[in-house]
């Protein structure tokens, strides 16, 4: 007999197995001649009252063996007869191209981006010396922008694909096992690197190719078809079908396929700033206590509003984290945050954002379906010019902010290139700087002491989505116009972080797979 049993723990009682094993036969009323066993499946805190407890979940076997769940994926020699270009090496890509060599078909991966660990030192120059490489960054280069910007694995979109088989296949590559039953898994930028490499190395293994530095510029169109894909160094590749995987920032893409007359069409998104707190005020606020308990995880936070019709939501929270430089070109401020795997700093952060509507793009509709890219553009530069034309970051204490009053000064701050005093409603749209004033002093009701000075505001947040959509059949998941051309994950506006992008990279693979 298999039943399902929910325990309610204490921080110091939560990890004491004896005691869950005593209190699970007890609720199952389980007598001393019966077999006996259980699984964690699902592990999250409930902080609402003034103890935060953790709420297990446990699958019982009573006189009954558990089942041995061991994932094993086919990652065998492909024979090279079918041929898949693969463009971007984020999640999108590098789990389509997995999926593809479980139906015998060779992924030929572009990159114009490095490797994951030559990567670092690019990040390291934008850090120290304000110098933005346009092909390796927080957001370009191999495994895309959540290797380096966090590698949350939370997702909502459980209807588009097998969330768990997606987590067991990273375990299978070297992630933690508590993915599997924590409610908001985690792997933290500093384990990701490993799990990558992983990645690539049995794909190379089965018979796949990877091509780093090599920057797409254009693409053999013929009836209706990619013939071939044409990098910078004026390499061309070719293949059956192109997935098309490029990330939310790949704005030359957009404007490639905008020249080539390809159909790709405006989308909602949503841009605003990073707010910085001490993490132990985020845990006071959170836990209702002085000092977290030792047993807790670093507090976080989800939060939304509607004004005006508009979304003011949190985004990509990082407690323990910190604010990251991640401009994709010279002469832009983009921020973002990411949290090592112990999530040990001591800030939180998290972005606050706020829906961008056509009225706010109505000044570049001149530009069609990318209308939405250079309003994204005119206001990081806006950042960019503020901060000094550097990647020092403006920036603004909460407070001042909330009271229309220049920060004479700012506190700490994890931004590694820096921060500057600035009025951010120079910065922000004035419908923009309204919201969330107004989202501000509402959630500051609900958690005590989240409106302070000690906050900080960085400029910008504005890569939390894809401002393009590239349109594609339902059905098929071919672009609506080039039969063999599959846009995929974030960049394409189909996904919305590591697991959306991975599980619509692999629906691509498989709809390639059963194509002929």
């Amino acid at each position: 007999m298999i039943r399902f049993t929910e325990l309610r723990l204490a921080p110091g009682k939560a990890f004491d197995q004896d005691l869950i094993e005593t209190l699970l036969k007890r609720e199952n009323r389980i007598n001393k001649d019966q077999q006996f066993d259980f699984k964690l499946i699902k592990k999250s805190i409930d902080a609402r009252k003034k103890s935060p407890v953790y709420l297990l979940r446990f699958k019982v076997y009573i006189d009954e063996k558990p089942e041995i769940e061991q994932f094993d994926p086919n990652y065998t020699k492909v024979d090279g007869n079918r041929k898949v270009v693969i463009v971007g090496a984020g999640p999108a890509g590098l789990f389509a191209a997995l999926k593809l060599i479980e139906s015998d078909i060779k992924p030929i991966i572009i990159e114009r981006g490095k490797d994951v660990r030559a990567r670092r030192k690019d990040l390291a120059e934008i850090s120290k010396h304000h110098i933005v490489n346009p092909d390796s960054n927080y957001c370009f280069g191999e495994g895309g922008a959540g290797t380096y910007s966090d590698g949350k694995l939370y997702t909502r979109s459980k209807k588009k694909g097998n969330v768990n088989e997606m987590l067991n296949r990273l375990v299978y590559f070297g992630a933690p096992e508590q993915i599997l039953t924590d409610a908001h898994p985690h792997i933290g930028t500093n384990k990701l690197p490993d799990l990558i490499e992983n990645i690539r190395k049995t794909i190379l293994k089965s018979g796949g190719e990877f091509y780093f530095n090599e920057r797409v510029v254009d693409l053999d169109l013929q009836n209706k078809n990619i013939k071939s894909v044409i990098t910078h160094s004026g390499r061309s590749f070719t293949g059956e079908s192109v997935i098309l995987a490029t990330g939310h920032s790949a704005s030359d893409i957009y404007r490639l396929l905008s020249k080539k007359g390809i159909a790709i069409e405006q989308k909602p998104f949503a841009m605003g700033v990073r707010i910085e707190h001490p993490q132990q005020l985020i845990d006071k606020i959170q836990y209702h206590c002085e000092v977290r308990n030792d047993n807790l995880p670093p507090a976080t936070f989800s939060i939304v509003n509607q004004v005006n019709q508009r979304g003011v939501y949190s985004f990509c929270m990082c407690p323990g984290g910190v604010i990251a430089p991640c401009a994709t070109a010279p002469g832009e401020i983009v921020t973002n945050g990411w949290s090592p795997s112990k999530r040990n700093n001591p800030f939180a952060n998290s972005g606050i954002v706020v829906n961008v509507t056509e009225e706010d793009t109505k000044g570049f509709k001149e530009h069609g379906a990318l209308a939405g890219l250079y309003f994204r553009e005119s206001i990081e530069r806006k950042a960019w010019e503020a901060g000094g034309k550097t990647q020092t970051a403006p920036a603004q204490r909460l407070l001042d902010f909330l009271q229309d009053k220049p920060s004479a000064n700012l506190p700490k701050c994890s931004y590694l290139p820096g921060v500057k005093p600035a009025e951010l409603k120079t910065i922000l749209p004035k419908e923009m700087v309204n919201a969330l004033k107004q989202s501000f002093k509402k959630w500051g009701k609900t958690m005590p002491g989240f409106l302070t000075n000690m906050a900080i505001l960085v400029a910008v947040e504005s890569r939390t989505s894809s401002p393009v959509r590239i349109p594609r059949n339902k059905e098929t998941l071919e672009h609506i116009e080039i039969k063999n051309l599959y846009p995929a994950g974030e960049g394409a506006g189909y996904a919305g972080g590591i697991i959306s992008a991975a599980i619509d990279g692999e629906r691509c693979a498989v709809k390639i797979a059963t194509k002929h």
